[in-house]
């Protein structure tokens, strides 16, 4: 049950002080105005939320009612100001009126500054100049040769001005939700209207209601409610801290989801080729991106199955490989204890140790650690007789493909999936590398995002939306396309 405001501001002290109580960046201070300044006042705010501190809000608000300079408030009565912001006079300072405590403590922890009136049961509040936040730059996860270089910040109300200034239209819709729990954040998600499926929007709409009361702090929160496969090795959405891709998402009818402190955009539905295409794809010439995205579906291979199959192919299928090479890699395991699977184990295991290394680590050391320690690690392993060369240029190459994924969470599941193939190709040979594949891909075909096949168009099988995939039209034939599929006579003749 909610407590309403108080007449008596001693009690109003009273209560937000016991809700505050051991906090002490509130300021709360007594002040006077009226004939003879016999009339109480009462301001309350959190010194680590409001930036200015020196505007007198109450002053520059009651100056209206006033025809000459405001002094020092002699003249301001209590019926005053009560008429004032009942009928929302206009003011310098935006300025509202609330009714309970639950209001009175949600702003203040907003960084509002709440202003008490003895003798009055309502509360005066301003919203006054936000937290510092990180200015806009360019995207660090994210970086683009050609393109805009506008990424999004902890800001929510910032990063969906950036949006829509790039989509004016009336079409583009947000809606804001208020999370329970201590963290009290505030989430929105947006879409174009017409441009989204209904039961996508159905099916979303649908999983963000049953969000329950807990703390959401960032955007992953969000994903881990709305998935359908939970224990799933692939992304089912896509992040991105980009503006221009949020937007251009939005007008392929998806839905984005942003969360107040964290620039990560979610973007829903997902698909698996989504997870290989780059904003850079739309700005460099039709030939180059086809030839780039191809480079990345190939690099998705090689991160995947390269050591399993090296492993297969070494051990069970000798006979496959070109007698000249054979004797190289003969050569070059002479005198490795270990067998292949047991060496490749090793080595992924040192590289993903310096990778993580490499990213926890302070920035200006991190890629000196990462970079020197895999060389010195690398020789150091060939020399003591732990590895063979080979087996240190089929692991940096797998290594390489996985940064060559515009998605980092869809590296990670290639990360995952490394093991059990090396497993299957060690105990099966290509055989059982062809076994893995296909649990993989069973995998693939049966998993969903929002209700949409992760492995459209592929299956179900869909000749006519290829071109979005690994293979892209020129772009005035997309934009083209886009615009007969708004056209209200499209399906009429």
């Amino acid at each position: 049950m909610s407590i309403p405001i108080f007449s008596e501001m001693e009690t109003n002290f009273a209560v937000i002080q016991s809700r505050f109580e051991h906090c002490s960046d509130l300021t709360m201070y007594r002040w006077s105005y009226g004939p003879k300044l016999g009339n109480k006042a009462l301001s309350i705010y959190f010194d680590t939320l409001v930036l200015d501190k020196r505007t007198n809000y109450f002053r520059q608000t009651l100056q209206d009612l006033i025809t000459h300079k405001l002094g020092a408030g002699t003249e301001v009565t209590l019926e005053m100001i009560i008429t004032c912001f009942s009928h929302h006079v206009t003011s310098q300072e935006s300025a509202f009126l609330i009714e309970t405590m639950e209001q009175a403590e949600q702003f203040l922890l907003s960084g509002c500054l709440v202003i008490f009136i003895d003798g009055w049961n309502q509360a005066i509040c301003y919203r006054t100049g936000r937290f510092e936040t990180r200015q806009v730059n360019e995207p660090v996860t994210e970086p683009v040769v050609q393109g805009p270089r506008e990424s999004t910040i902890e800001n929510l109300k910032k990063n969906i001005g950036m949006i829509r200034t790039r989509i004016q239209s009336a079409s583009v819709k947000f809606h804001l939700i208020k999370t329970g729990g201590r963290a009290r954040t505030t989430l929105a998600f947006g879409y174009v209207d017409g441009a989204v499926k209904p039961e996508v929007l159905a099916a979303f709409v649908d999983r963000i209601s049953k969000l329950p009361d807990s703390d959401i702090l960032e955007t992953s929160y969000v994903e881990d409610f709305l998935e359908e496969r939970t224990w799933s090795p692939f992304p089912q959405y896509r992040y991105t801290e980009r503006t221009d891709v949020a937007a251009a998402a939005m007008l392929s009818g998806k839905i984005v989801v942003l969360v107040e402190g964290t620039g990560s955009v979610l973007i829903c539905p997902a698909t698996f080729f989504e997870l290989l295409q780059s904003s850079e794809d739309f700005y460099q010439r039709t030939i180059i991106a086809n030839c780039i995205r191809l480079l990345r579906l190939f690099a998705f291979l090689i991160a995947l199955g390269l050591p399993s199959l090296y492993i297969a192919i070494s051990t069970f299928h000798t006979e496959l490989i070109p007698t000249v090479l054979l004797l190289a890699i003969i050569d070059s395991r002479e005198g490795i204890p270990f067998p292949a699977f047991a060496e490749a184990i090793i080595m992924v295991f040192i590289f993903e140790v310096l990778r993580e290394a490499g990213i926890r680590l302070p920035r200006p050391v991190g890629s000196a650690v990462s970079i020197v320690g895999a060389l010195v690690v690398g020789e150091a392993a060939i020399s003591a007789g732990i590895a063979s060369p080979i087996m240190v240029v089929i692991i940096a190459l797998t290594g390489i493909a996985s940064f060559a994924l515009p998605q980092y969470n869809l590296a990670i599941a290639l990360r995952l999936l490394q093991l059990p193939l090396m497993i299957l190709s060690a105990m099966l040979g290509v055989f059982g590398f062809m076994i893995g594949c296909l649990l993989i891909w069973i995998h693939l075909i049966q998993l969903k995002s929002l209700g949409v096949p992760y492995m459209a168009p592929l299956a179900p099988w869909t000749p006519s939306e290829m071109q979005e995939t690994v293979y892209r039209k020129p772009l005035r034939r997309l934009m083209k396309k886009d615009k007969q599929s708004r056209s209200p006579l499209r399906g009429k003749s």
